[in-house]
């Protein structure tokens, strides 16, 4: 019989460890954290894009990666004469243009692009088609059309100044061209755009260069066309625009 003042045992231990009391204890779950809600992808600028092009402009490049980079914005092509081009960026006609220079500048972004070579476009049995390449002095005596949209303004010396009126525009020389009276000069993107099989053209070695940009009014530099020149300057469609 035990001893009414002995102590009484205490908890069992397994071990060494005594058993908790609330070990059998659910813990209780965290709350989701909250994620912040997703933006709405923007909608694309409302379009078209409006790009005027002179004659003889090959944009084909930058026009197929606008379809991959702005597939619900179409882009349109607005034929310009080289005559109207600074009008048509003056009266909004088109949101940017690949021009010709010289153009007056005044209130217009412009980015050089490329420089054309100058060619001679003979007839095809013409005896300047003996040699690779032309210099002005190979034109003496020849009759040099001068075409009334003519934009390089070569003074050729000692060639023959036509008697009849000038054609209006370069496909119109070349016309005459191969009827076998005289000689046209113009950038190359000219004469491939009327290439004849009855003329044939040249380079001219030392003729002036015939450079082509982009332009479009500073006060008119809308998201299409930032994302039009970044495309023209090669930037990829995840490039800043700096």
């Amino acid at each position: 019989m035990a001893k009414s003042g002995a102590p009484r045992p205490g908890p069992r231990r397994q071990g060494n460890r005594p058993l908790k009391a609330n070990a059998a204890k659910k813990k209780t779950p965290r709350p989701p954290r909250a994620t912040a809600p997703v933006a709405p992808t923007p909608a694309p600028p409302p379009g078209p894009f409006r790009l005027g092009v002179i004659p003889g402009a090959t944009p084909g490049k930058w026009i197929d990666l606008w379809q991959q980079r702005m597939p619900h914005t179409p882009l349109e092509l607005v034929p310009l004469l080289v005559a109207d081009q600074r009008a048509a960026l003056d009266a909004a006609s088109v949101d940017a243009a690949i021009v010709r220079r010289p153009i007056d500048a005044e209130g217009l972004h412009v980015i050089p692009l490329y420089d054309e070579v100058p060619v001679v476009v003979c007839d095809a049995e013409s005896h300047l088609t003996a040699a690779e390449d032309l210099t002005l002095a190979d034109l003496a005596g020849e009759i040099v059309i001068t075409p009334l949209d003519d934009v390089l303004h070569i003074d050729v010396p000692g060639a023959v100044i036509p008697d009849f009126t000038p054609p209006d525009d370069a496909g119109q020389a070349i016309e005459t061209v191969a009827a076998g009276v005289g000689i046209v000069i113009v950038p190359m993107s000219l004469a491939r755009l009327h290439q004849r099989r009855d003329v044939a053209y040249r380079p001219l070695r030392d003729g002036p260069l015939s450079p082509v940009a982009l332009a479009w009014p500073v006060e008119a530099t809308t998201e299409l066309v930032e994302t039009f020149v970044g495309i023209v300057r090669g930037r990829t469609a995840h490039s800043s625009r700096g």
